[in-house]
């Protein structure tokens, strides 16, 4: 015990101060741990630094700094006048502003598009923000009522019957339509080296097609005589309405379970009927303004929106079907995506343009601005299926064998289990498709269609704000507001993504 106590050490005086350590934190850790900490790191910081000094310091002095930002015509805007070496003409951006955002819309009838924009600002921001409750509803108001009361907004216009009417005249264009094609086979059967075989086809598509007129007879009738009688809207939107609800009341239980269905399907239509009354659509609704008049910005999002909600639906059934065990639906879906993917999107709008009224029957047209969504929704339909089957293929096997020995059908596991795993895995290269769609929107005028750079170079003709410096200043403008949509939508989709992968955060 001696021994232990007779060696203890015990230290009389203090050990000198080591140095402290180096900082790793703070804007002075950064720059010694990130930018100065390697030959290579310097280089490239002082690189990146002269960089960022020969194009944002010009950038902050033309826009800021010796930009114009008052006048009436270009004469605010010239060298002599201002005194100095002129930047941006922000004046020129205040006169033409209306013209970048409506295009040529009538100025009396702008209140429709603001209107439009504010109703899809009310029903977009609930439906991003994850803690606001009736996802459900918010999400059937935006991507079903809403698109619907925009389109009577913005193009005006009533209607002149109901879904009874619609249908019956459905159904009788197609009809017409396999009855032109029978006549036009045994037109051609009276020249051709084959015309027995064609007279045989020809007259059995008249067959078919007299047999489906006579099918739809008793609904084409019914739409005549409510159609002829008073008040034509009203009775076709009710007998519509009783229909639908029967259907929905049967299909949802019956008086077991299905008073919710026809409870939903009741409010429904009275919701459906209140704004028809609200907007006069049975009156003649408003004034219509045709699509050849919008321009600017309501293009650009009109065209980005309907392509962004309708390529993705189009996207994953393609997607599906590519991944199809039935021979049919998968080699429709494989040359489907093949063509679309393998065409430019400028052709596409051409042939949507100038071409496909060439294919439409006679008594049937489509206008311009319509065709082009079409085929703007087709093209990005196509790629959004390759991005979508790429989220599928990462799905483990074991996913759906388990759903299966659960008992759950395909389509239960489909969408329940395999489909939303699929989406999260693919959301970088959803919004990235959104954002190329976003900035390709400016193809269409390539067709006759000012979108916001198209209604931007029109601008540029007027001589009362030709400067030096008109067109950086415009393009400028349309710069930043590209920037903001497409950032907007980067940063969404972050957040989106790290929400829903918080299992996999560390």
């Amino acid at each position: 015990m001696s021994d232990i106590a007779s060696s203890s050490f015990v230290r009389q005086d203090l050990l000198t101060e080591r140095p402290a350590p180096v900082k790793t934190t703070g804007f002075v850790g950064l720059m010694r741990t990130r930018l100065f900490n390697s030959p290579t790191n310097i280089l490239l910081t002082i690189v990146g630094a002269l960089l960022l000094w020969f194009t944002i310091v010009p950038s902050v002095r033309f826009l800021m700094v010796d930009a114009v930002w008052s006048g009436k015509d270009r004469a605010a805007c010239l060298t002599e006048n201002a005194g100095f070496a002129v930047g941006a003409c922000w004046p020129y951006i205040q006169a033409k502003l209306p013209q970048l955002i409506y295009g040529f819309y009538p100025e009396a009838e702008r209140w429709r598009v603001n209107l439009t924009f504010v109703l899809a600002v009310v029903l977009l921001v609930p439906l991003l923000v994850p803690r606001l409750p009736a996802k459900g509803l918010n999400a059937s108001l935006f991507f079903v009522a809403f698109p619907v009361v925009a389109f009577f907004l913005l193009h005006g216009g009533g209607i002149k019957g109901f879904g009874l009417s619609w249908t019956a005249g459905l159904l009788e264009l197609f009809d017409d339509s396999i009855i032109g094609a029978g006549q036009a086979l045994l037109s051609s059967s009276k020249t051709s080296a084959v015309g027995p075989l064609l007279w045989l086809v020809g007259n059995f598509i008249v067959l078919v097609g007299t047999a489906i007129h006579w099918l739809i007879l008793p609904l084409t009738w019914l739409r005549d005589q409510i159609q002829g009688a008073g008040q034509s809207v009203w009775t076709d939107f009710a007998v519509t309405a009783a229909v639908v609800c029967l259907i929905a009341f049967g299909l949802g239980g019956g008086l077991r379970a299905g008073g919710r269905a026809l409870a939903s399907s009741i409010f429904a239509f009275v919701a459906i009927a209140a704004v028809i009354k609200l907007m006069g659509l049975d009156r003649g609704g408003l004034p219509v303004v045709a699509t050849n008049l919008w321009g600017g910005l309501l293009v650009t999002l009109v065209v980005s929106v309907t392509g962004i909600v309708t390529s993705l639906p189009i996207g994953v059934a393609l997607a599906l079907g590519r991944r199809s065990t039935i021979p049919l639906i998968r080699i429709f879906s494989i040359a489907f995506i093949e063509f679309w993917r393998g065409v430019p999107l400028i052709t596409v709008l051409f042939f949507a343009t100038y071409m496909l009224p060439l294919f439409l029957p006679g008594n049937f047209s489509v206008d311009g601005l319509v065709r082009a969504l079409i085929g703007i929704a087709l093209f990005t339909g196509a790629y959004q299926a390759e991005n979508v089957r790429g989220g599928l293929a990462a799905i483990p096997r074991g996913q759906g064998e388990a759903a299966a020995a659960l008992g759950l059908s395909w389509w239960k596991t489909t969408s329940l289990i395999v489909l939303p795993q699929a989406l999260r895995h693919v959301i970088p290269n959803l919004v990235n498709s959104f954002i190329s769609l976003f900035k390709d929107t400016s193809l269409v005028s390539i067709v006759a269609l000012f979108d916001l750079l198209g209604s931007l170079r029109a601008s540029f003709s007027d001589p009362k704000w030709s400067t030096p410096s008109t067109a950086f200043t415009g393009f400028a403008f349309a710069g930043v507001i590209y920037f903001i949509f497409c950032f907007g939508m980067s940063r969404y989709s972050l957040f989106v993504e790290h929400r829903l992968n918080a299992h996999r955060r560390n």
